[in-house]
Formats: C-alpha cells, sequence, structure tokens
C-alpha cells in the first residue's frame, strides 16, 4: 500500500507539471505581448521542476526512497582526526536540518579530548538514502591543526558509512533469537545529570556475522534495543547487497576495492580553501558553506556520473 501511495504521488507530479507544460504553450501561441511576463515566470517554474523531477528519476534504487543510516568514524591521528569526525557529523545534521529530514542520533561515542569517536545517526525521510549514500567512503582534511601548540598543517581522515534502513516487514533481513546476544550497561557521558544510574545502554550481538551495535542516547532500555535493532538490520541488509554487488562486479570483470586509504573527498582549508571529490573532480572553494551542510552539488554531480 505504501508503494502503491507512493507511485500514485508521483504520477500525480508528472501529469500536474504536463498540464502546466500545455497551459503555458496554449498562451504562449495567442501571441498576446500582455502575457509575456507571465509566460516567463512560468517557463521559469517549469524548468525548475522539470530539474528537480530529472534528479528524483536519478534515486531509482530498491532502497533510494527509504530511510538511512549514516555512521561517521574518526580515524588514526587522535584528537585532530575526532575532532574532523565531529565537523562531519555536524556537516551532516545541518544538511539534514536544510532538507527538513528527521536526524536522531543513536549513538555517539566522544572523543578523550575533543571531537567524537563514532557517531550513528538516523535519518528520516524521502529518499534520504538516495540522497546519502554518495558519502559513503573515506573523508580527508587538510588544516592548520588547533591541538599543536606549534600550529603545524596536519591532514586528517574520517570514514563515512551509509546503510540503507530496513523496514521490519523486508524480507531479505532474517534475525532469528537465537542468533543475537544482547547486553545492558550504563550509558556513559559528560558526567553529572548525563550519566544513566540504571542499565539503559544496549549493545546487540549477532553471533553467525560478530556484528556489534550499540546505543545509549535514549533514556529508556526498551527505546534503546530498538534502535539498535534498526541499525543492525541496516547493517545486514548492506552485506547482503555487497554480496550482490561483488556478483555483479565479477560478471563485469571488473573489481575495485574500496579501501581505507582511498579518499572520496578532500577538504583543504590551508594552505588554500578548496573542497574536491576525486571521483567526480567537481570542486568548490566555498569551503565554509560546504561544512555549514551546503553539499548538494557533490551529491548531484556524483548521482549524474553513476
Amino acid at each position: 500500500m505504501k508503494r502503491l501511495a507512493d507511485l500514485r504521488d508521483e504520477i500525480d507530479l508528472w501529469n500536474n507539471l504536463k498540464k502546466k507544460i500545455e497551459e503555458t504553450a496554449e498562451l504562449a501561441a495567442m501571441n498576446d505581448p500582455s502575457f509575456e511576463n507571465e509566460i516567463t515566470a512560468e517557463i521559469d517554474s517549469i524548468e525548475k521542476e522539470l530539474a528537480i523531477r530529472e534528479f528524483d528519476v536519478l534515486l531509482s534504487g530498491p532502497y533510494d526512497r527509504g530511510n538511512a543510516i549514516l555512521e561517521v568514524s574518526s580515524g588514526a591521528g587522535g584528537t585532530e582526526s575526532q575532532d574532523w569526525a565531529s565537523m562531519l557529523e555536524r556537516m551532516y545534521l545541518r544538511w539534514c536540518e536544510d532538507h527538513k529530514f528527521k536526524a536522531m542520533v543513536l549513538d555517539r561515542s566522544e572523543g578523550e579530548e575533543a571531537g567524537i569517536k563514532s557517531s550513528t545517526i538516523s535519518v528520516e525521510g524521502k529518499y534520504a538514502y538516495g540522497y546519502l549514500h554518495c558519502e559513503k567512503g573515506v573523508h580527508r582534511l587538510v588544516r592548520l591543526s588547533p591541538f599543536d601548540a606549534n600550529h603545524r598543517r596536519h591532514t586528517s581522515f574520517a570514514k563515512v558509512e551509509v546503510l540503507p534502513e530496513a523496514a521490519q516487514e523486508d524480507p531479505t533481513v532474517q534475525i532469528s533469537p537465537e542468533d543475537i546476544r544482547i547486553d545492558t550497561f550504563r550509558s556513559s557521558g559528560a558526567g553529572g545529570q548525563n550519566v544513566q544510574k540504571n542499565s539503559t545502554a544496549v549493545r546487540i550481538t549477532h553471533i553467525p556475522t560478530g556484528i556489534v551495535v550499540s546505543c545509549q542516547n535514549e533514556r529508556s532500555q526498551v527505546q534503546n534495543r530498538e534502535n539498535a535493532m534498526r541499525v543492525l538490520r541496516a547493517r545486514l541488509l548492506q552485506i547482503y547487497q555487497d554480496e550482490k554487488d561483488k556478483e555483479l562486479e565479477k560478471l563485469r570483470g571488473v573489481y575495485i576495492k574500496t579501501e581505507w586509504g582511498s579518499q572520496i573527498r578532500s577538504y583543504v582549508l590551508h594552505p588554500y580553501q578548496m573542497v574536491k571529490d576525486h571521483r567526480t573532480e567537481y570542486e568548490t572553494s566555498a569551503t565554509q558553506g560546504v561544512l555549514d551542510g551546503h553539499i548538494d552539488d557533490f551529491i548531484q554531480a556524483c548521482l549524474k556520473q553513476k
């Protein structure tokens, strides 16, 4: 029923656009100069809507319309890379806010001095996974480190994973109660009232694969367990997708390994300002805008290339 409703909405959008084009063409055929401004405004509106519809066509994967689980983890480099991971977390949260997606931090591991070791974010909204899956990979930062007493230039790495959220009824993911082990522990926090006295945090281990997920941001053990299961389902679905992709690549005769060192994007803040995507060669000097969540141009370039 959800798929049926989505298709009806999509067909309505195209039919309304078709009607708008026909009405504008009829108005233009009248050759009345008094309608010129109105026709020009309508054409601009049609072109903008066509660009949006064209972009939606690029998001035609089986999970592109659904929600996403986004994970950011710091690489080697201690405090500097942990601070970089927190900058990326903020960038994606700002992007979600700008696009009216519901973003919720499910689990966060704080750094020793600053930043974060890792963060798991649930992103809910239409096409959330379709947009964000292009962000998967290693992100590199070059800047003058605020944590270096000599203010030297440092290079930091952080890894971004984007998983399609597997719906409860998705037949692809089957989790047997015998295959999981659930442990509870006290939530860690900044201290004081932020630390839970009860064991509300949940850690789930999927025994067949060895996958371990945890969630501690909710005050209820039941909520943390539900959120942890959401992440586990998403991880299992990703494994299933990766296996299918490997089979497809073998048939094509091409297989490129995705390794930690193969960064997809570089963010250079010193000695010059530039953000460059190494897959599409798209780049911009508006580094602050990108770090504030304005990454749509990078996403569009990636989708068009695919």
